[in-house]
């Protein structure tokens, strides 16, 4: 989908050299976060690219996916499920771990977090390798969800994540 970048909400994208380690430049979406109408806009950009979906929950990716998911989750009168960085959920988990652009990662989710056939879309702040939002596709499988989309406000198009998402729609605000 990608939208201009001169617009509101791209111009709140911050570029973060050398972090979380040198040679990557980091997207930091928290100028985007404190300005309230660029982050409504940017919730109800998805909202409305995603509403043809119909999901029943969304699936947030720790940490800036916790933010966006559970606004769009609010905007959308859904219910919201978090997957966590391993060893912060406290019920019963299942967990998958992966390979970022920069290390080995796990993410965990709770054993009843998904149940039978229901529509999930997995949100987050970016998509890069998607090594993270095909972890989360692969935990909701795992307890019988159908991820029916992936929803992001930015995606780093060099990458190729977007390649080894194989279940629902990707969408994305903002290509860069």
């Amino acid at each position: 989908m990608g939208i201009a970048l001169g617009n509101k909400i791209a111009e709140k994208i911050r570029d973060v050299p050398d972090y979380p380690k040198k040679g990557i430049i980091f997207k930091d979406i928290t100028p985007l976060l404190r300005d309230k109408h660029a982050f409504k806009e940017c919730i109800n950009m998805l909202k409305e690219s995603v509403d043809k979906l119909k999901p029943d929950y969304i699936v947030g990716i720790e940490s800036r996916g916790f933010i966006v998911g559970a606004a769009l989750a609010y905007a959308m009168d859904i219910g919201f499920v978090p997957a966590r960085k391993v060893g912060k959920l406290p019920y019963e988990k299942i967990s998958r771990t992966y390979t970022l652009e920069y290390g080995d990662a796990t993410l965990e989710m709770h054993s009843d977090a998904v149940k039978g056939k229901e529509r999930i879309l997995i949100v987050d702040d970016l998509l890069a390798t998607g090594g993270t939002a095909k972890a989360a596709s692969e935990l909701v499988n795992e307890l019988g969800g159908d991820v029916v989309g992936f929803a992001f406000i930015i995606e780093l198009k060099g990458l190729d994540g977007r390649s080894k998402l194989d279940s629902g729609e990707v969408i994305s605000l903002i290509e860069y």
